[in-house]
């Protein structure tokens, strides 16, 4: 069966190598330690904080969801799992969209109204639904908003770090991942500590509430600055 991906994989890569090119107007290579300098931009770590919310919080979510279903609602392996694979599902589909959105009214509102909306649908899962088709309703919506966050925050990032977007791709990747493996552990520990999801998933719910937060006080400063229309094109 893994076999099989390799079919595509080499199809996709067979394209690239055809295709793919370097940019004409690639910059000058950097030291590593010209590269590392970016974290002493704030604004760097504001960046990673954001995504580790976003991508985190799908990843986190994923990979929990199948124990989640079959611990709360007493699913067998294959729904169990059916259910995670549409929440999943819902959660990739929409990240072009959630840059699509930024797009047209700015990276900032679209986070914003994301992270909004997943502050009240986590606080609204972390009381438990009395079937799983109600947890679905909450879940595939918290899983879509936040695959959209995804994508309004790769429509900041190259705004923001033009030459410097290989190396703030890569913190900002493995934020979301530290992100994803903290809520993963956090709220299978907690559920161990304390027999149920609910604090784990408050917590999680604060922090993109504390997300919410920290962007709309640095928002002012990034549309007067960098994200002025003087400095750039996009709406921010």
């Amino acid at each position: 069966m893994f076999g099989l991906a390799l079919i595509p994989l080499g199809v996709a890569f067979a394209i690239y190598l055809i295709f793919a090119k370097d940019s004409p107007e690639t910059p000058a290579a950097k030291s590593l330690s010209q590269y590392m300098a970016i974290l002493k931009d704030k604004d760097a770590w504001w960046f990673m904080f954001f995504y580790s919310v976003t991508f985190g919080g799908f990843v986190g979510l994923a990979s929990s969801l199948t124990i989640y279903f079959n611990d709360l609602y007493s699913l067998g392996p294959v729904v169990a799992g059916y259910c995670t694979a549409a929440c999943v599902f819902a959660g990739s589909l929409v990240r072009p969209v959630g840059g699509m959105i930024a797009d047209r009214i700015g990276g900032i509102r679209t986070l914003l109204t994301m992270y909004g909306i997943a502050t009240l649908l986590l606080i609204i899962m972390s009381f438990g639904q009395p079937t799983y088709q109600l947890a679905l309703a909450i879940i595939i919506p918290v899983m879509a908003v936040l695959g959209m966050g995804n994508g309004a925050v790769f429509q900041l990032v190259p705004q923001r770090f033009r030459k410097e977007i290989g190396v703030m791709t890569g913190l900002v990747g493995m934020a979301g991942g530290v992100g994803g493996f903290y809520l993963a552990a956090s709220l299978g520990y907690i559920k161990q500590t304390t027999g149920n999801y609910q604090i784990g998933i408050l917590i999680f719910a604060g922090l993109a509430l504390l997300a919410m937060i920290g962007l709309s006080g640095v928002k002012t400063r990034w549309r007067t600055t960098w994200g002025s229309a003087v400095n750039t094109a996009a709406k921010v």
